[in-house]
């Protein structure tokens, strides 16, 4: 699989995600649609979305509902496009919002691998090749990046680095799209800064592309270790996401 086909299938994808079509990423205007979260979305979306603003860095695309599509199409017409991503022009859009019951939610970051940069980096412990059986006795706080207990189904390959059989360091994976496989990592505390996050991560982004999947990354803009971790390992940025809920979902995930 090269890049090319890679961004082409994560394209696809974004569009399921928020029913618009896969060329409108790449266009140099602005794009509106009706959000429809399509049957094949990546399984972490939930409904309610108000909306969802969505760039591969040529323009914005924003799946809105109706009854705030009159304040996207403004905002998206008042600001640079980039710009709609970040503070303080965001403050303009929230305000707005708050008066129609809703805020912004969500804001993150993807990567995908650049497969002519995926090190072959070595770590400094022992490695594993975990499958889904060797999960079960690890859906713990130290491991909450790398698994997910809610969607345990999802889990599908991991790779733990260990010291003298304590497993120090877990990179693994979830299904959240047929063709593409999210990739979280965890490190003990008293483990970081010696590479093995790094390593962990590019070895589970080869596994995943040696079974036919396109491993995919996600930060927080302010997380700068799991971005330096994605450089590290092979990842570049791909596209950029702020989602709009209802406020009272919004003020709940913060109580």
């Amino acid at each position: 699989m090269n890049n090319g086909e890679i961004k082409e299938i994560a394209l696809k994808q974004s569009a399921e995600d928020i029913g618009c079509q896969a060329h409108d990423f790449l266009s140099d205007k602005n794009v509106i649609v009706p959000f429809c979260l399509g049957k094949n979305a990546r399984k972490y979306y939930k409904e309610p979305i108000i909306c969802n603003f969505v760039s591969y860095g040529s323009n914005i695309v924003v799946a809105t509902t109706k009854d705030v599509s009159d304040l996207v199409k403004e905002y998206i017409g008042k600001f640079e496009f980039y710009h709609c991503f970040e503070t303080p022009n965001m403050h303009w859009l929230n305000d707005r919002l708050l008066e129609r019951g809703h805020k912004v939610c969500f804001m993150a970051e993807y990567y995908l691998p650049d497969v002519n940069k995926i090190p072959d980096a070595e770590c400094l412990y022992e490695t594993h090749i975990l499958v889904q059986e060797d999960f079960k006795n690890l859906y713990l706080p130290e491991w909450s990046n790398a698994l997910c207990k809610d969607r345990s189904h999802l889990d599908m390959l991991g790779i733990g680095a260990y010291d003298n059989g304590r497993l120090i360091g877990f990179a693994a994976c979830s299904a959240d799209c047929d063709e593409m496989w999210q990739i979280g990592i965890d490190v003990l505390p008293e483990y970081r800064q010696k590479g093995i996050a790094s390593a962990l991560t590019s070895k589970l982004a080869k596994e995943i592309l040696n079974r036919g999947k396109v491993p995919f990354y996600c930060s927080a803009w302010s997380n700068i270790r799991s971005a330096r971790n994605a450089a590290k390992s092979g990842f570049i940025p791909a596209w950029v996401e702020m989602t709009v809920k209802p406020a009272d979902v919004v003020d709940e995930m913060n109580s």
